[in-house]
């Protein structure tokens, strides 16, 4: 997932263009296959077979740069991607960001164009009514510009929880993906899928490889199944639980954003309990557990938890 390119005034959301070419001559090496989003969703969904090391590109965020910079270099490339729009801000018609034309043009040439809400406001906790407003807002705007509403959706902010899970279900969309990291599978929540972020401070080669060749990790049973956090569950008593056939019996590590490293416990085959001591901040916490596999790869979860 990234955000903006060549934009290096905002390193927090901007990869360098240096970053992003070594990105795409990595996955031009061989061993990986780029393949349309709505195409992997689709498959995963059917548990139909994906090669190993495939990956899908999206962008967050309508920005002028992903039309200037990044598109030439992924059509040369040959590489399908897709950008979430956030429709109250292509209106607005600040120099920041793309035209209705700009993503015309790239939709009439293949680029996936999903929704990222029409707000881009923070939508977890907003009454039922006043999301689903947004939400069809967006639509009309991608009806009224693109001719179709889109299939797939991105939280702003990869902030959600179940309510505007559902809400999002209801308004039609096939998936939803946050800003947690993690390989999505065919027993993924579909309204709750990660991506891999990269910006400048996590976009360089190393972690770029690590993410491209990461492997599944499945889970269940997590609890709190709200990721949203109250005042007296901070911090939350997680665990999942993982199927041993799959996870074999090697060591777990866990890291919390802010936190660092955390003690892992496997009271049984099955199950998986972080220790954690420390109250999370306000707003956003991410949690990323990975366990070494074959050949140096990384089985990967990652979740993300808001304390609003």
């Amino acid at each position: 997932m990234y955000h903006r390119f060549g934009e290096d005034q905002h390193p927090s959301t901007n990869i360098r263009l240096d970053q992003f070419d070594n990105h795409i001559r990595i996955l031009q090496e061989g061993g990986f296959t780029v393949l349309p989003l709505a195409e992997i969703i689709s498959r995963l969904k059917r548990r139909a077979t994906l090669p190993d090391r495939t990956v899908a590109i999206t962008v967050d965020d309508a920005y002028l740069s992903v039309y200037e910079e990044a598109w030439p270099r992924l059509k040369a490339a040959g590489f399908p991607f897709t950008v979430f729009v956030a429709t109250d801000e292509v209106d607005s018609g600040g120099p920041d960001f793309m035209t209705w034309a700009q993503l015309r043009e790239m939709a009439e040439a293949g680029v996936t164009i999903g929704s990222h809400s029409a707000s881009h406001g923070h939508l977890v906790g907003l009454p039922e009514d006043q999301v689903s407003q947004d939400l069809a807002q967006a639509n009309q705007r991608f009806q009224d510009e693109l001719g179709k509403v889109p299939e797939l959706f991105a939280y702003p902010y990869g902030e959600y929880d179940w309510r505007l899970q559902t809400t999002v279900l209801e308004t039609g969309y096939k998936a939803a993906f946050g800003q947690h990291s993690g390989v999505a599978h065919g027993g993924s929540d579909f309204f709750a899928l990660p991506r891999f972020p990269m910006n400048e401070q996590y976009g360089g080669e190393e972690r770029f490889r690590t993410a491209i060749n990461a492997l599944p990790f499945p889970v269940y049973n997590v609890s709190p199944a709200d990721p949203v956090l109250q005042e007296k569950d901070n911090p939350p008593a997680f665990h999942f639980a993982v199927n041993p056939a799959s996870i074999g019996p090697e060591a777990i590590s866990c890291f919390v954003s802010g936190q660092g490293a955390v003690p892992v416990e496997r009271p049984g085959p099955h199950q998986v309990k972080l220790n954690l001591t420390q109250a999370f901040p306000r707003g956003r916490t991410r949690i990323n557990c990975t366990q070494l596999a074959e050949a140096g790869r990384y089985r990967w979860y990652g979740t993300q938890f808001l304390v609003p």
